[in-house]
Parts: structure tokens; sequence; C-alpha cells
């Protein structure tokens, strides 16, 4: 655990440094409130033992600073205080204090809040794991591993105005497996799922580390293409195409006989600064133009005007 000293007096600043060190934990001092908050964003304490009246920012401004900066971590945050009134209790926790500590220091009492506080930054250290793992959990599709839609959306509206803020082109490719209803009649939903997780994979292998690949819904894939005009893209969708019809995966209901895809293409550019939304609208309809005119195959939208 990482520890936060923040005292003006020598004297009290030794004995924090002391019973911190003592107890086995790293120390870091400082001996005003700029300092010390300059500290804290370079190094991150778990803990700040800070005293209340000091040169910069005081104890409370301290307090509030640090607690204004947390999203996912906690630090827990001691007061000294040569104040006792309940009044500047109150005050202290108002600012976010965990707990605080009478002056002069006593190495017993300073001891028995390090104990507390290194319960209680672990709690939230595992709490923070766990919403970590949740909220990747909101975002990832439970049967192909993929992003799903929340995430795309996350990723799209990045993507777009960045594009729109440098002028950069970018593509999407809406792909679908096509006779897929008559697959999972003829062979199951159970083989269905495992030939979604086939085409998932081949998506993944044969698309750049850059690319985004999303289950887009049923038996739909999105790929984000950053940086990559109409032709570029139709050359990566193309490349996945062959690749997920050399698995050979056998489907009795598609005329060639094995698992195909179809895939529209829309392309983001400076001419061409449509929304996103408006962008996903093309590519379903290349995508509806593909399949169309007889599937297994890609078709960029078309422009008109």
């Amino acid at each position: 655990m990482k520890v936060m000293v923040v005292d003006d007096d020598p004297g009290s600043l030794m004995v924090a440094k002391a019973v911190v060190e003592q107890a086995g934990y790293e120390c870091l001092s400082a001996t005003n409130g700029d300092a010390a908050w300059d500290l804290f964003q370079r190094h991150q304490p778990q803990v700040v033992v800070t005293d209340w009246m000091m040169p910069g920012l005081n104890g409370l401004e301290l307090c509030r600073a640090i607690r204004s900066g947390e999203e996912d971590t906690y630090t827990y945050l001691v007061l000294l205080t040569s104040f006792g009134s309940k009044d500047d209790v109150l005050a202290g926790m108002d600012a976010g204090a965990d707990d605080y500590v009478t002056k002069p220091l006593d190495p017993f009492t300073l001891r028995t809040r390090l104990l507390v506080a290194r319960r209680v930054t672990a709690l939230h250290a595992q709490l923070g794991r766990y919403r970590q793992e949740l909220a990747k959990q909101a975002r990832t599709d439970p049967l192909t591993n993929l992003d799903n839609r929340l995430k795309l959306a996350e990723d799209l509206e990045l993507l777009h105005n960045r594009s729109l803020r440098h002028g950069t082109r970018y593509s999407l490719a809406l792909c679908d497996v096509d006779y897929f209803k008559s697959f999972n009649d003829v062979q199951g939903h159970p083989a269905g799922d495992q030939a979604l997780k086939a085409v998932a994979d081949t998506l993944t292998l044969l698309s750049r580390d850059t690319d985004g690949i999303y289950r887009y819904g049923g038996e739909e894939f999105l790929l984000i293409l950053p940086d990559q005009g109409e032709g570029d893209a139709r050359a990566i969708v193309e490349r996945i195409r062959a690749g997920i019809k050399a698995l050979a995966i056998g489907h009795a209901g598609n005329p060639e006989h094995v698992l195909t895809i179809s895939a529209g293409i829309s392309t983001f550019a400076p001419d061409h600064a449509v929304g996103s939304g408006q962008l996903l609208k093309e590519a379903d309809d290349a995508l509806y133009s593909a399949k169309a005119a007889g599937r297994n195959r890609i078709t960029s939208f078309v422009r008109v005007g």
C-alpha cells in the first residue's frame, strides 16, 4: 500500500513517516498542499494522511481536489487536525475525509487508522475490478465474444467525431451469413451457434488489429475500418468473404453448398460527410443489394447525384 503524508510541521511529519514505514507501507511525503497535490497526481497513493492547516492548499482543499478527480479508484483520506470541535470534524468529513486524527499525533492511533485504510482500499479495489468486468460483459456478445452494439455505438461515435475533426476517411462493412435460417432449420441451432463462432473467429483472424468487429444482431456482423476508403475496405472484406467460404462449413440450403456471407460497404469521406446513422443505413442498403444480386458477394453503396 502506498501512503502519502502531508504536514508542514517537521516533527509531526517525521512521526507520521516513521509509523507508515514501520507498518511496512511505501511512504511519500510533502510539506505543503500544492506539492502534495502534484505528488498525488504523479503517484496515485491509496492513502493520504494530511494536515489541515498548511501552506498552499489546506487539508480540506486537498481532500476536495482528490475526491473530485476520482472515477474508478478510491483514496482513503485521514485528516490531521489540532481542532477537536464537532463542527470541525464534520467540515473535514464533508470535504471528503474518511477519518481524522487529532494532534499531537499519537503513533498507535495513526497505525490503527492505516489498518482500517488498508481494508477499505482493498475492498474498493475489488469492487473496481468487478465494475470493470461488468462493464466489459455489458459490451460483449456472449456467444462470439465479439463486441456488441453498445460498444459499437461508443466506438463509432469516437471514430466519427475524430474523422470529422481531422477530415479522414473510414468505412463500415455490414456482413450477413447467407441463408442462415435454412442452416438452422436443417442442422439445428447448436450447429448454427458453432457456425457463427467460426465466422466471428475468421473475421478476427483476417481483419487488421485496428479494425473494430461487432456482433450486430442475429447472423449479422459489422466491421469498422478506420482510415480506409471504399477500395481498401473492399479488399479487406473480400479477404474475409473468401476466408469464410474456405472454412467449407457444409450448408445444404446454399447454392454454394458451403456457408458464405454477403457484405455491404459504406464510406465516410470529406466529400461525403454524412452522419454515422446515415452511414449505417447506407451499409445496410448495400448489403440488401448484394443479397438481391445473388449473395456471396460484396456491394458498395453507390451515391446518387
